[in-house]
């Protein structure tokens, strides 16, 4: 292992280089207090947003963080608070961004439901904030928020919502959205092309439901939608998303209740869809990206799927007709809740809790 130290004009780092197989591991930012979604903006600079509440810029190249202002109120309690970051789709031109969060039911104040905002970066201020989406899925503590955010090629946007853990019989039925990926326009409006736009006993937003607490939410340059969802002890899922299809929680499940007792007797069952892969005992998936880079040629066209119960990142991916795993990063020995790509094909790692931590994860070329 070795240890540099180097200043400059804004921060102080001591960073670690942990050299392991082809990649080496460098340490950029420490002492965060519980990070959780990035979004890169260039090869200088993307946004964090910490689960407390605070949205941050990140300067890589001045080695700085600095706090957005204008963010609204959330509640950071459990599993909740300021959750996923992404990018406008035309975000070079409207410098929108999209972001998801944890607050205050509005008809029940004594419980917590799932927002989605959009607002206009203008330097370190959140301008023409506008709340798009908020959940009928109120519950008594922030858990099992999901609240993960993808783009469609048709640029609508799905929103993960999970089942609030006390909830779960509600990921069954269509009058709520506990349990439910969400489609909706940039403006919040419904698109006519949902599946259940025309069904009188169905939220007209809801695009397929069965799942639990969904972590990793991707679509791929093809246009299909990967999906990864916590099971309880077991049983958690790796999924192919198709409009209208039920994903089976909690009828059927490849896991137990933490109290050892059975949730469902069955893993199968007639209209309910089948995991492309899943884990028993349980590795907690959080972060999800599915590689593109040439840093890293080895690992192209695999899913990196980081792991918080194992500490480490899965590499899944297709050998012959099934999905198969290696394990990545276990040297770092942290609690890893999200991945990201970078432009040039390098990684970033961000680890949780109150010493939280970004990472960088790129070639060993020494």
């Amino acid at each position: 292992m070795k240890i540099k130290i180097f200043f400059n004009f804004f921060a102080f780092f001591i960073v670690f280089n942990i050299y392991a197989k082809d990649y080496k591991v460098d340490f950029l930012f420490e002492n965060l207090k519980d990070p959780w979604s990035m979004a890169i903006i260039d090869s200088k600079h993307a946004l964090l947003n910490d689960l407390s509440g605070k949205m941050q810029l990140i300067d890589f190249e001045a080695g700085s963080i600095a706090n957005i202002s204008g963010i609204p109120d959330v509640s950071y309690a459990a599993q909740g608070g300021l959750s996923d970051i992404i990018l406008d789709t035309d975000f070079e031109s409207t410098n929108r961004i999209f972001f998801s969060y944890s607050a205050k039911d509005p008809k029940q104040k004594n419980k917590e439901t799932l927002y989605v905002a959009t607002g206009i970066l203008n330097e370190l201020a959140l301008e023409e904030v506008d709340v798009i989406f908020i959940a009928n899925s109120p519950r008594r503590v922030p858990q099992h928020m999901g609240a993960k955010l993808a783009f469609l090629p048709d640029e609508t946007l799905l929103i993960a919502n999970g089942d609030g853990f006390d909830h779960r019989e509600k990921a069954q039925f269509l009058d709520n959205h506990f349990g439910k990926i969400i489609r909706i326009n940039k403006d919040g409006t419904i698109p006519a092309d949902n599946p259940f736009v025309n069904d009188e006993m169905a939220l007209s937003d809801i695009y397929s439901y069965g799942h639990r607490n969904m972590q990793g939410l991707l679509v791929s340059d093809e246009g299909i939608i990967y999906e990864h969802e916590h099971g309880p002890r077991g049983g958690d899922e790796l999924n192919i998303i198709e409009p209208g299809k039920n994903y089976g929680w909690p009828a059927i499940t490849y896991g137990i209740d933490y109290s050892g007792a059975k949730i469902s007797p069955f893993t199968e069952m007639d209209g309910m869809e089948q995991p492309l892969k899943y884990w028993s005992p349980s590795i907690a998936p959080s972060g999800m990206v599915l590689y593109t880079g040439d840093a890293f040629p080895a690992w192209k066209n695999s899913f990196l799927i980081s792991a918080l119960v194992t500490k480490d990142v899965k590499r899944v991916y297709l050998d012959g007709n099934n999905y198969v795993e290696e394990t990545l990063f276990s040297d770092i020995g942290l609690r890893i809740r999200n991945i990201h790509q970078t432009a040039d094909g390098n990684l970033i790692l961000l680890s949780d809790g109150p010493d939280g931590k970004i990472i960088l994860v790129s070639p060993d070329n020494d």
